[in-house]
């Protein structure tokens, strides 16, 4: 595909997430050339122009020695996400994804996501692309003391999505997820129960997550079908996990 046609796709997909074209920053330097700016969630973003040859193959880089990095603290979700619709929009390709057991001590994850690109100023959009799609993403993460419930959809799953969850390309993908496990459980049977959608991955504590405290399920199918099971187990998990503490809270705006 020439350079040309390459872009118009990306603007049109930019267009259709809602992205905003690249603006000058208005953060103030902090003399780090490395930095390109924090979300919510403890998220940083950053990139390296050019990796030392002496890491590329350890860590794993392949073809890429420009690479942006997202990394956050709490809550692996919404970055997925939001790296998600980075993937889309820019001519880059995803490397890794790791899920360290973090959340500050909470129940749940932290996330190491690393992008690949030929051309840093590719991997520098990447990330101020998905520090921009942070926030709507942690839309329908709940918490209180006790612990956390959190909610995705998309109606077109990328490559990032893919890599994490083998989630198949093109097709629209839901996530419910609790910690206490025990809660995510019930969810992970509530969303399969209200709607007509093909499983894709299950993870508890044991299997599929670095030991957390969650139950994680992953499913695919019709849009309507999936935002459906995405609700009906985001209308379940504020009730069971209100009966812990205070009624759980969206720290932003829900979006599904």
């Amino acid at each position: 595909m020439d350079t040309a046609l390459l872009e118009k796709v990306m603007g049109q997909v930019s267009e259709e997430l809602g992205i905003k074209k690249p603006q000058e920053t208005t953060k103030t330097s902090i003399g780090v050339t490395e930095f390109v700016g924090t979300a919510m969630g403890d998220t940083i973003g950053l990139v390296i122009a050019s990796v030392d040859p002496l890491l590329t193959e350890t860590m794993g880089l392949g073809e890429f020695k420009s690479i942006g990095i997202i990394g956050g603290r709490i809550g692996a979700g919404p970055q997925i996400m939001a790296v998600d619709d980075a993937i889309k929009a820019t001519n880059t390709e995803i490397i890794t994804v790791e899920l360290p057991r973090d959340t500050k001590g909470g129940a749940g994850h932290g996330s190491l996501i690393y992008i690949g690109a030929h051309d840093v100023s590719d991997a520098r959009r990447a990330v101020e692309i998905a520090l921009e799609a942070v926030p709507k993403y942690f839309g329908d993460v709940y918490s209180n003391d006790a612990g956390h419930l959190e909610f995705q959809y998309t109606a077109r799953a990328s490559y990032c999505l893919e890599s994490v969850f083998n989630t198949p390309l093109g097709k629209s993908f839901g996530m419910v997820c609790a910690g206490p496990a025990a809660i995510g459980t019930v969810l992970a049977d509530t969303a399969v129960k209200s709607a007509n959608v093909e499983v894709v991955s299950y993870a508890s504590p044991k299997a599929g997550t670095s030991y957390s405290n969650e139950v994680i399920l992953t499913f695919s199918g019709d849009s309507g079908a999936v935002r459906q099971a995405v609700r009906a187990a985001r209308e379940v998990g504020i009730k069971l996990l209100g009966t812990l503490g205070d009624e759980p809270k969206s720290s932003t705006t829900p979006y599904i």
